[in-house]
């Protein structure tokens, strides 16, 4: 074992400092920057009223929503008319077209009609007199020969009783309401309905083989026009879908974040070019581009759509303009930031043999900027692509537009799902397309 004496401690001690005579924010530092962040996470949670917003929250509407996403439902309503007749009447745009004959409905012998909700656990059974309700291992009979229906036993928990209507909940298959004259039923189903083709297709309801079978060989059903033009019409003019306008919308989308990061780096380039310290030596000129630069990027994307809306009406023209004014700030402090970067011993080098400046300013700075361009460019043009989606919802035209119609009715789910879908296979393409081809201009390999 090693004896170290005071001269040879005092001496390690002058020779590390730092590790001997440590400050306070260097020994305390972490534990105050543990307790900040935890008095100010406790002062977040009291200033949102965290507890109370969550416990207020509708989380039921959570289920419902991403449910409604993946399924559709079709809503037959009973009707008991006087002479004891069940008249069955659907929606007028029902997933199951104008003459529905579906065989989750029975017709009994004794006039009574049996709709399966979901296989045979659970069932309805409509007659003139009772309706049946089999769920949950339990069958309840509502009696509807009074004034008022009225539930024959013990009222299960999934059954609400009212005055004049039982309200039966049977969990995603569906539900049940019953009065005296005629019973809804709310059926669910998992899927996208008549995603393909819709009612008022030619090909609706047809099984895939009939349809290939159709296109491929089949005798025209329309004698102008192919069996294979007719289904494209059917599939892009889709009127559940519309198909063609969500692809449009979607184009659109494309074209807007391309033409003003376009536009953007454009008038970018050559302002930073000015605003860069190193390059353009007049201060004032310096100063009023960076701020100007600051002005641009400093309102956001969402606001410039909204002024350029009130201004050119709502569409594309106004979703590309504002993405344009928002990259000319981004990209212009970008570049001249970059610009300002750059070794400058290459550029005198260039400068030292007489070279004139646009000279200079090819061959001493473009090698050394064009990285930074192509990069900053690159992942300016894939944020936007998210950017023309959100700037859309304000009228500013593209997908973003007709995802916020679809969501604002709150009864086409399924198309928000679509849409989103859509969105977030083309964000990875363009996230994709970006990274290859920053990777490949700058000669670096992707891994």
């Amino acid at each position: 074992m090693t004896v170290i004496d005071a001269n040879r401690m005092h001496e390690i001690e002058a020779r590390y400092p730092e590790y001997f005579h440590r400050s306070f924010r260097q020994r305390f530092g972490g534990l105050m920057i543990l307790i900040a962040t935890l008095l100010y996470s406790l002062y977040a949670v009291w200033f949102f009223d965290l507890p109370k917003l969550f416990a207020e929250a509708h989380w039921e509407r959570v289920g419902i929503y991403l449910s409604q996403w993946v399924s559709y439902d079709v809503q037959p309503e009973f009707r008991i008319e006087d002479d004891g007749s069940i008249d069955i009447r659907y929606p007028r745009f029902s997933p199951l077209g104008d003459n529905p004959h579906p065989d989750w409905l029975v017709n009994n012998p004794d006039g009574s009609i049996t709709v399966s909700i979901s296989g045979t656990s659970r069932t309805v059974t409509v007659s003139k007199s009772q309706m049946v309700v089999t769920a949950h291992g339990i069958t309840v009979p509502v009696d509807v020969s009074s004034g008022a229906p009225e539930v024959v036993g013990p009222v299960p928990g999934w059954m609400t009783v009212y005055n004049d209507n039982v309200l039966a909940d049977l969990g995603f298959a569906g539900n049940v309401s019953i009065s005296v004259d005629r019973v809804k039923i709310r059926k669910r189903f998992i899927g996208w309905a008549n995603f393909i083709f819709d009612t008022q297709s030619s090909f609706f309801d047809k099984p895939l083989g009939e349809v290939v079978g159709l296109i491929v060989s089949g005798p025209r059903i329309k004698p102008d026009q192919s069996n294979l033009s007719l289904a494209f019409d059917d599939i892009w003019n889709n009127s559940e879908w519309q198909h063609g306008d969500v692809w449009t919308k979607l184009f659109q989308t494309i074209v807007m974040a391309f033409l003003g990061t376009l536009l953007g780096s454009l008038a970018a380039f050559p302002l930073a070019f000015l605003a860069a310290r190193n390059i353009m030596p007049n201060r004032l000129l310096n100063q009023i581009l960076k701020r100007f630069f600051d002005f641009l990027r400093s309102v956001d994307m969402l606001i410039w759509a909204l002024f350029l809306t009130r201004a050119f009406g709502p569409g594309p023209l106004a979703g590309s303009g504002a993405i344009f004014l928002t990259e000319t700030g981004t990209l212009g402090k970008l570049y001249s930031e970059g610009l300002e970067n750059i070794d400058n011993k290459q550029r005198e080098g260039i400068k030292s043999t007489g070279a004139q400046t646009v000279l200079v300013h090819r061959y001493g700075i473009m090698p050394q900027i064009v990285p930074v361009i192509v990069s900053q460019t690159l992942y300016q043009w894939e944020s936007n692509v998210r950017g023309a989606t959100i700037i859309g919802a304000v009228g500013a035209g593209g997908i973003g537009l007709k995802l916020w119609e679809a969501m604002r009715t709150n009864a086409n789910w399924e198309n928000v799902a679509y849409m989103v879908i859509l969105i977030l296979i083309v964000v990875f393409l363009f996230d994709a397309a970006s990274n290859a081809l920053r990777h490949r201009l700058m000669g670096t390999k992707t891994h």
